[in-house]
């Protein structure tokens, strides 16, 4: 099985091209633009695709991230995939990025519970939890960081992402909320696609809103 796995959640624009069976990842490509993931993913894709010297076509299904990140991101990596996957006739599946985060942090510590904690900012952080096998404990929260203190203060494993120091008296390592195209792949290639649909999640509205009191009134 191959599958094209893409991640526009947030500075950071990536995709990669991953072989299921042999377990491995064939070829990436991506940076860590900022802004402009509409203009770069599509070359990133065809970037992956040639180092690995496959086609388009040859695509068994496509995974990607839906967040929560970016919102701007989100839409359109979300977007890109559903129009691939239509175009190709291939099923489209969506990663959580909590899901990632955790899943990289139970590669390199396998055999315990992990607690992903994204800093949503704003005093808020996205939080879930998952079994030492990977398996998700309840669903994807925004949670205020004091109440997201208190509930996991006696947590036992490991806790990642950029919001871990946020938990507990803990530092992120490396880049803590750096996705892995590779991580994305390999759950895109497990994963049960009418399940795990690609929708964004977001857990919170935008920040930009409508002004009020300045709507335009109608002509008759």
């Amino acid at each position: 099985m191959l599958v094209l796995a893409i991640d526009t959640s947030g500075s950071g624009c990536a995709a990669a091209v991953y072989d299921g069976a042999a377990g491995e990842v064939l070829a990436r490509a991506g940076a860590d633009i900022g802004r402009g993931h509409a203009e770069r993913l599509m070359d990133f894709v065809d970037e992956a695709l040639i180092a690995s010297d496959r086609q388009l076509a040859e695509i068994d299904r496509i995974a990607v991230t839906v967040g929560p990140g970016s919102f701007t991101g989100i839409r359109v990596g979300v977007a890109a995939v559903r129009g691939l996957a239509l175009a190709l006739g291939k099923p489209a599946l969506g990663i959580t990025t909590l899901r990632v985060v955790a899943e990289s942090a139970r590669q390199k510590q396998p055999g315990r519970p992990v607690l992903a904690a994204i800093d949503a900012k704003r005093d808020e952080i996205y939080v879930q939890s998952f079994t030492a096998r990977g398996e998700a404990e309840g669903e994807p929260e925004i949670l205020p960081v004091a109440e997201a203190r208190d509930r996991f203060s006696g947590f036992d494993g490991i806790i990642c992402g950029s919001g871990a120091s946020l938990v507990a008296s803990t530092e992120p390592v490396g880049r803590p909320d750096e996705i892995d195209i590779a991580v994305v792949a390999r759950l895109g290639a497990a994963a049960d696609p009418a399940s795990a649909k690609p929708k964004p999640l977001y857990l919170r509205g935008p920040d930009a809103k409508p002004q009020s009191g300045f709507a335009v009134a109608r002509a008759g």
